[in-house]
């Protein structure tokens, strides 16, 4: 058997991370690891721009410790998450000192998941949300932001609501984390292209729902959604793919990867825009099985009969858990 060497590190990637990673990191998921973190740093030496998308509790996971940084750094140029990590991003920034971690939480009984129900404690595998510590001053901010749009006639996404409230500092005395550890803040701050399909299974998205039924909010319209979103996406990509290559970094499946990638199909086979690129990179964390009909779970090969990528566009998957690759991705794109 020829024995292979580790990846040659890229200038700059001396630091402690890097430097262990691309030591040990030499097979299978963990190879796979290291290259694609170098295929996002070769997109961005040659001007690349990058889009991110968040599925599953990454935000509850704390996500932004990295992030954030990836933000602020100019690594990330757009992202595309589900309702749930939009919100929980900012749950965690004004009420952590008030979460509570279960470690055992595969041992708990029909009986505990009550008990922590009578607490209002909403549990995310291990970790505890408090409902009126993050849920409901949450609530509180949007739901002023909600108002005042509705009665101006005014309509925004969801993301746009949820940056003016950070913005305003209204919250800015609850904070318990240091605020440059929010994903969504670094975001807010440089006004990030952003996109929540689906924004409505979410817990801001249910108290909407909840204050159009009981008439505080006039016109459900106010919050803009879904259809208009993919409008505003294929504005964003016709665009922008004009001038640079657009790479697609997928953390999980559903939604968050599946709305935004179809944006390239539906430019060419429905809109007839023939010389609009597909994606120009591609990778996904998942620990879906690949199998029969599974979005999750299939190999990047089967979104070229899609037209999302070429057979030249560089593909990684790595199968693992997103909580411990993409911190690890990350530090190798920024150098740590």
């Amino acid at each position: 058997m020829t024995s292979v060497a580790p990846s040659a590190a890229p200038t700059g990637t001396s630091s402690p991370v890097s430097a262990f990673v691309r030591h040990h990191f030499r097979h299978f998921n963990a190879a796979a690891l290291v290259d694609a973190a170098d295929g996002w740093r070769t997109l961005l030496d040659e001007g690349g721009a990058m889009f991110l998308t968040m599925a599953g509790a990454m935000s509850t996971a704390e996500l932004g410790l990295s992030l954030a940084e990836m933000i602020r750094s100019g690594k990330v140029h757009a992202i595309t998450c589900t309702g749930a990590n939009l919100e929980e991003d900012v749950f965690n920034l004004v009420a952590h000192d008030f979460y509570e971690r279960v470690p055992h939480y595969r041992d708990l009984t029909p009986a505990d998941e009550e008990a922590l129900l009578a607490r209002h404690m909403n549990r995310v595998t291990d970790t505890c949300i408090p409902e009126m510590e993050a849920m409901r001053r949450l609530e509180t901010a949007v739901l002023a932001e909600w108002i005042a749009a509705d009665k101006a006639g005014e309509r925004r996404f969801p993301h746009e609501f949820m940056y003016r409230v950070l913005l305003s500092g209204v919250l800015e005395e609850h904070y318990q984390i240091d605020p440059r550890n929010s994903w969504l803040l670094a975001a807010a701050e440089r006004n990030l292209p952003m996109w929540v399909p689906g924004w409505e299974d979410s817990t801001l998205g249910n108290m909407f729902t909840s204050h159009c039924i009981t008439g505080e909010v006039k016109n459900v319209h106010t919050v803009r959604t879904g259809i208009e979103y993919m409008m505003q996406l294929a504005e964003w990509y016709t665009e922008t793919s004009a001038n640079r290559k657009v790479g697609f970094f997928q953390i999980g499946g559903g939604i968050a990867g599946d709305f935004p990638i179809c944006v390239v199909p539906m430019l060419h086979q429905d809109l007839q825009r023939e010389h609009v690129p597909v994606w120009s990179y591609f990778c996904q964390i998942s620990d879906s099985t690949t199998s029969y009909g599974s979005y999750s779970g299939a190999i990047p090969n089967e979104k070229i009969t899609w037209g999302k990528l070429s057979a030249t566009t560089p593909k990684f998957i790595i199968e693992s858990d997103a909580t411990i690759v993409a911190p690890l991705v990350f530090a190798l794109v920024l150098g740590l």
